[in-house]
């Protein structure tokens, strides 16, 4: 099959690969339908991961049941499934108390609760941005979705993207009637003020300095903020009469930068501590990593960020960080897209072909203008 293949720093490529098989009684094969690239996949193809060359890479996946192992027995074949980006066993602490995004089980990565496909130390599982996915625990790991092909592009949203930027204002301690600002305009940001809106809160803010992503923040109904124009906490305080918001979400992760392009992995985090009221809450589901060593500073090399904790105490709030786990989330974010309440899909900017992904990562990585997510379709 073909297969989208890391092979270093901005470099990865299409080639053939030998297809998944059954290797476990409660495996189930899929035929990937639709395959998104993440924005955390840039992190692993700019070269700021342990990721090891020859990864086939994709986390963001749905598609059409092919093959089940004799122990699979809620999932049939030709049943049309999202994919969930945690690999979960099911049975484990973590897993039987909500927690599928911190299996104990699935990853023999030393240190490493949780697992993923295609992804830097998530454990040895090939990821779909490929014509056919292996999922263990096909049973426990699979959300069935309706037939045919309706809502393909915002159920594609399910794996990740969606699920991600609900846990980051779940994290926050969200409540009715809350002001939320969420730092990042990217996918995952996005869909955290989609979210927001959804659950009742009483106005949004996206920070970020691309237009096309302030524009999309626009049309889910949340106030744009460009950070390149002005300090955006000054812009966020003068927004709310100086009271600051309830609620953040930041959405960025460690290779924030300011303005004019430097890294800075305190910015979001000293920024968020400043506009959040006291007793405020603080969800972030932006990517950290323990070892970063393209970093700026040794201390960030070895992932340790200084921040203004400080503020962070002083002022009695609250912090949630951690993946998604999708599972707890996805059932429900499905029934409000069929509902016509959610539509993901709605930052959709380019859908290629799988050998287009080289361009589609090119894009992507380089924040060129209109290419907010980028859907991959293995079948065409």
């Amino acid at each position: 099959m073909r297969a989208v293949v890391y092979r270093g720093p901005k470099n990865v490529t299409v080639e053939e690969v030998p297809d998944p098989t059954i290797q476990s009684p409660t495996d189930a094969i899929i035929r990937i339908t639709t395959t998104n690239i993440c924005g955390s996949d840039l992190h692993m193809y700019e070269g700021r991961t342990s990721v090891e060359e020859g990864k086939v890479l994709g986390h963001e996946n749905m598609g059409v049941v092919e093959a089940v192992g004799e122990g699979v027995d809620r999932i049939a074949v030709g049943d049309r499934v999202s994919v969930p980006f945690n690999i979960a066993c099911g049975t484990c602490r973590n897993c039987t108390t909500g927690w599928t995004s911190f299996c104990l089980r699935a990853n023999p990565t030393e240190g490493m609760d949780g697992a993923a496909y295609g992804y830097a130390n998530m454990g040895p599982y090939d990821g779909g941005q490929a014509e056919y996915l292996r999922v263990p625990w096909a049973d426990v790991n699979l959300l069935h979705l309706p037939e045919g092909t309706e809502h393909e592009n915002d159920f594609t949203m399910l794996s990740d993207i969606f699920p991600t930027g609900w846990h980051g204002v779940e994290l926050s301690g969200f409540q009715v009637g809350d002001r939320v600002a969420v730092f990042g305009g990217g996918p995952v940001g996005l869909m955290a003020a989609h979210s927001a809106m959804i659950r009742g809160a009483s106005q949004v803010f996206v920070v970020d300095k691309e237009t096309d992503r302030l524009a999309l923040a626009e049309k889910f109904g949340a106030t744009p903020i460009d950070f390149s124009a002005a300090d955006p906490v000054e812009q966020l305080m003068d927004a709310t009469g100086g009271r600051g918001v309830d609620r953040g979400v930041e959405a960025v992760g460690y290779q924030a930068h300011d303005a004019t392009g430097e890294e800075h992995p305190e910015l979001v985090l000293d920024n968020l501590a400043q506009v959040v009221r006291s007793t405020g809450g603080i969800g972030v589901v932006g990517v950290y990593m323990p070892q970063d060593p393209g970093a700026t500073s040794d201390l960030a090399k070895e992932g340790r960020i200084p921040w203004q904790f400080g503020t962070f105490f002083t002022k009695g709030q609250s912090m949630g960080t951690g993946q998604a786990p999708v599972k707890r989330y996805n059932r429900q974010l499905r029934d409000l897209i069929v509902a016509g309440r959610a539509n993901p899909g709605l930052i959709t900017s380019h859908e290629l072909g799988l050998d287009q992904a080289v361009e589609g990562y090119q894009h992507f990585d380089d924040r060129d203008s209109g290419w907010t997510k980028v859907l991959l379709h293995p079948g065409g």
